[in-house]
């Protein structure tokens, strides 16, 4: 019986596994199973389908590659995660799909994004943009503006009993020391903060196990007095510090608060990844950090290149945080408030208990907390080894004050061999690590191009199976992050894994210069590791990952008429069809507007040359994806308004002429005639 490609793959992927997997496929395995690119003759395909195997030279893995990350159009069920990465230099959030590893939306953060009308004069997008770009001693001045990119780094889903429950996402600015919210109702940013005291950030985000905070850290030192900046290198031990924040979480809103946040001021290293203690260490935070040695550049008195000034010692320094304690340590009045949020300095932090610190192999990039809680998993970069730290070694150390020595700081620092459960040796350039739910780890190998899979010990693995390298994958090429799906949570869900690759030299086409990274599907559920697909990200370097059951995400399709997508509630300026109407009052004008298929209501605006011009915008569509635009050509206003939504875009009527607002979106067979006059008048 012959049968085409698109019942082939179809039939697989919606689950026809008697005739597709077993019949097809399994034919195909058997007939040319060696991963070559020598062509499916002879495997066992048949009519359309051996045709297109034979003039694509498509091997049979090729085939059975294809159909385990197929999802047909209509079926989005099957793809069964949804991946939120960090979009690196564009600012943004990536959304994908997993197993297809289809780009399904970017999310706009803190780069003006148009097609979502992000930034370009509606309110809502404008407000959150704008509340990240200042705060109480922060560096932006207001001659240059609002801040219009970030560096996105690391997402973060919130969690409750610490295992992800679909409401929010988090996301630091790597550049600027910012954190933003997003609502997984619309997938929209609600919230910007400029987080005190943090010029740049790196440690984090992640949220504690029931969201209670959204951590961010500094990654550079922060200069305690501005006003020291010539003396900052030469007296960089006393002039600068590090501060370990805890975003409170409104459990309501997801929103953060700053007047419930604190900080915990650190030691003038550089801090690096972070994680959050679970289960068994939940209440504790562990951040590592490089160039303890305080290198502080070329150029300085005596100094050499950071770089090697920042690995010339043979550790460098975790930090253990007891962020419980600090919550006690705050109510009992022990912090001071610095530029709007309470921070516990670091003498009485150390004093208090609340911070306490682990020599760690040099140059460490991830701390990772295994789901149980209990196991720490540290790559140094410059150590072929993965060094894992049991907590319940941590404690009994604190607990019996089992120090190496009292650092200049004050902060104890625990006996290395005290707090260490293993170390496997697993290549060279480790960095992060993920998990599965079976009790193994997997490590990202940058120098190597690879990820190794590694065992934990008790209770998952006994003996000799315990911290035991267990298997090893070449990807394509230079590997950052990665991620399993939900290997961040207390209960991860294995069978995928998604490398982060910074190069992708000869695995697509030549595009010029700047090329795309690699994101890398690889199947975890054979007894070896995979890869079963590449995918080219043209849009910035993504960094961190976070994968998540897309049946935890309750998206809405259209919002409740009327909403305000910044509160999310009811908008008292929404308005029902026909009800539009102007005002002129003075020198403004106020309208309020209807918008559906294929008009606006009112299509004429009529202003004086220096009016104040306020617009209230309702999309009264009710159906899912009668998406409408409205722009006005000349005056840089670009609103994206999804079927039930609410927008207000104010602006001065600066430039006389006459403008043809007009629809961005193509909603209907008249879309070019959606359109209408705004008119200014000297």
């Amino acid at each position: 019986m012959a049968i085409s490609r698109r019942e082939l793959i179809q039939g697989a992927a919606v689950g026809g596994a008697g005739l597709v997997v077993g019949g097809v496929v399994g034919k195909v395995a058997l007939g040319d199973g060696d991963g070559g690119g020598g062509g499916a003759g002879g495997s066992g395909l048949s009519g359309q389908a051996q045709k297109v195997a034979t003039d694509r030279k498509l091997s049979a893995d090729d085939v059975t590659r294809a159909v385990k990350t197929f999802v047909p159009p209509g079926q989005p069920g099957l793809d069964t995660h949804f991946l939120f990465s960090s979009g690196g230099h564009s600012g943004q959030i990536l959304v994908m799909g997993v197993p297809s590893l289809k780009l399904l939306k970017v999310i706009g953060v803190f780069t003006p994004e148009p097609w979502q009308g992000y930034g370009y004069g509606a309110d809502a997008g404008d407000i959150v943009l704008r509340q990240g770009t200042t705060s109480a001693g922060g560096a932006v001045s207001k001659e240059r503006g609002m801040l219009t990119w970030g560096d996105t780094h690391h997402p973060a889903l919130s969690e409750t009993k610490g295992e992800y429950d679909g409401r929010w996402l988090y996301i630091q600015d790597r550049a600027n020391g910012r954190i933003a919210m997003v609502d997984l109702r619309d997938f929209k940013t609600k919230q910007i903060i400029d987080v005190p005291n943090l010029e740049s950030s790196h440690g984090g985000c992640f949220v504690t196990p029931n969201s209670e905070y959204v951590h961010i850290s500094t990654k550079t030192p922060t200069l305690t007095d501005r006003s020291k900046a010539a003396s900052a290198l030469t007296n960089f031990k006393d002039l600068m510090r590090g501060y370990s924040t805890f975003m409170a979480i409104n459990q309501g809103t997801g929103r953060m608060e700053l007047d419930r946040s604190f900080q915990v001021e650190l030691p003038p290293y550089t801090q690096d990844l972070a994680d959050s203690g679970k289960l068994v260490s939940d209440g504790w935070v562990f951040i590592n950090s490089y160039n303890s040695e305080m290198a502080v550049g070329g150029n300085a008195e005596g100094g050499v290149p950071i770089e090697v000034g920042a690995s010339k010692n043979d550790f460098d320094m975790m930090h253990v945080i007891n962020w419980k304690k600090a919550e006690e340590v705050i109510k009992a009045g022990k912090s001071r408030t610095i530029n709007g949020i309470k921070v516990i300095p670091l003498d009485v932090a150390a004093a208090e208990g609340v911070l306490h610190l682990i020599p760690e192999p040099k140059s460490p990039h991830g701390v990772d907390v295994a789901p149980n809680g209990n196991y720490l998993c540290v790559g140094g970069k410059l150590d072929p080894h993965v060094t894992i730290y049991g907590f319940d070694k941590i404690k009994a150390a604190i607990d019996a004050k089992n120090y190496e020595k009292i650092d200049d700081f004050g902060v104890p620092v625990l006996k290395y061999d005290a707090v260490v459960a293993g170390r496997i040796e697993v290549g060279l350039g480790p960095l992060h690590t993920q998990y599965d739910e079976k009790g193994y780890g997997y490590i990202s190998l940058f120098l190597d191009s690879a990820v190794a899979k590694f065992s934990l010990g008790e209770p998952y693995f006994k003996g000799d199976q315990a911290f035991k390298l267990v298997d090893k994958l070449k990807v394509n090429y230079n590997i950052g992050h990665l991620v399993t799906m939900e290997g961040d949570t207390v209960k991860p869900d294995g069978k995928y894994l998604v490398a982060l690759n910074k190069w992708s030299i000869d695995r697509f086409p030549v595009v010029g210069t700047l090329k795309p990274q690699n994101f890398q599907l690889v199947d975890l559920t054979g007894e070896k590791m995979e890869i079963l697909s590449d995918t080219p990200i043209g849009i910035g370097e993504p960094h961190y990952v976070q994968a998540i059951k897309a049946e935890r995400i309750k998206a809405w399709e259209v919002y409740p008429p009327g909403t305000n997508p910044l509160t999310m509630e009811k908008d008292p300026n929404a308005i029902e069809d026909g009800k539009d109407r102007l005002e002129k009052r003075g020198n403004t004008l106020e309208a309020w507007m209807t918008v559906k298929r294929s008009q606006f209501k009112p299509d004429t605006l009529r202003a004086n040359k220096g009016d104040k011009v306020i617009l209230h915008l309702t999309n009264v569509e009710k159906t899912p994806d009668a998406t409408h635009g409205f722009a006005i050509p000349r005056y840089n206003i670009n609103v994206s308004l999804d079927p039930g939504e609410c927008v207000t875009v104010e602006f001065t009527a600066d430039a006389e002429g006459s403008f043809a607002m007009y629809c961005t979106e193509f909603c209907s067979a008249l879309h070019l005639e959606m359109q209408g006059w705004f008119l200014v008048i000297a």
